[in-house]
């Protein structure tokens, strides 16, 4: 990747967790652990990969996506206002109840958002759906989902898998978010979903394993992504959950709390200190 682009999607994704840092600490609640951790994967994806339009975002052509471990939904707002979907300002409602920023996404409100999510194991069976209705459509759209490491311990999601495999969907890519906790704590001692790799090769996807916060690496993945024909591609993205916040990372407690105001000024330095 040239050096002007990859200048270009790390200052995105430092604003984007810049963001979220603002939503969670104005709204004294969420999720920023899980949201960070995905920051460098949304840049990509909706600043490179997808076809989208925020001056137009209900169109019949765009590529979809589903934000299946919907508690980040922080990382897909700071995203959305990125890209222009709707003003920035707007992230300091978030979780507020006059603010269309709901804890979680919801489609009916928020311009950009494809599908309600927060149920945990329902949104890639959501995502498998629009990918169908591509396929059946004669459509040329992509459908993206991005998955959490503790999500995929949901039955719903295997079942899924299946049915994306049984019905070659080669327009759906799912990225599994591998920050490896989850609110309880180590995602392999609560209830270890793992090895993904070989198991979602025996549910018949292309598999492909990456540092989720290398754009050359993500890049390539994606590209790889499009090439396939006939099954559905998983993405194992290695990721840090807090990426980006010295305090943070890898730490299970920031799954679902917000920071104070001293926390906050810390977490904004280290984003900053980085760009």
């Amino acid at each position: 990747m040239e050096k002007q682009k990859l200048d270009f999607l790390k200052n995105v994704a430092a604003n984007i967790r810049l963001d979220i840092l603002e939503e969670v600490h104005a709204a004294s609640s969420g999720h920023p652990g899980g949201s960070l951790s995905i920051a460098d994967i949304m840049a990509y994806l909706y600043f490179v990969e997808m076809n989208v339009d925020p001056k137009n975002p209900k169109m019949d052509t765009r590529d979809r996506f589903v934000l299946s471990k919907g508690h980040t939904a922080p990382a897909l707002y700071a995203t959305l206002a990125e890209k222009g979907f709707f003003d920035k300002s707007e992230l300091k409602g978030l979780r507020n109840i006059n603010s269309f920023l709901q804890g979680h996404p919801d489609m009916k409100g928020t311009p950009g958002v494809d599908m309600s999510t927060g149920s945990l194991g329902l949104g890639l069976s959501t995502a498998c759906g629009m990918a169908l209705a591509a396929k059946i459509d004669n459509k040329d759209y992509r459908t993206y989902s991005i998955v959490g490491d503790g999500e995929s311990e949901e039955g719903q999601i295997w079942e899924a898998c299946m049915f994306a495999s049984h019905y070659k969907l080669d327009n759906l890519c799912v990225i599994f978010d591998w920050n490896g906790l989850q609110i309880d704590g180590p995602v392999a001692e609560v209830m270890n979903p793992t090895p993904h790799d070989t198991k979602l090769e025996a549910f018949g996807f292309h598999v492909i394993s990456i540092d989720g916060h290398d754009f050359n690496a993500i890049e390539a993945a994606f590209n790889e992504a499009k090439t396939v024909k006939g099954k559905p591609t998983a993405i194992i993205a290695k990721t840090v959950k807090g990426k980006g916040v010295s305090f943070m990372e890898n730490q299970v407690g920031w799954h679902g709390s917000a920071p104070n105001d001293e926390q906050y000024a810390q977490a904004v330095a280290d984003i900053k200190a980085t760009m």
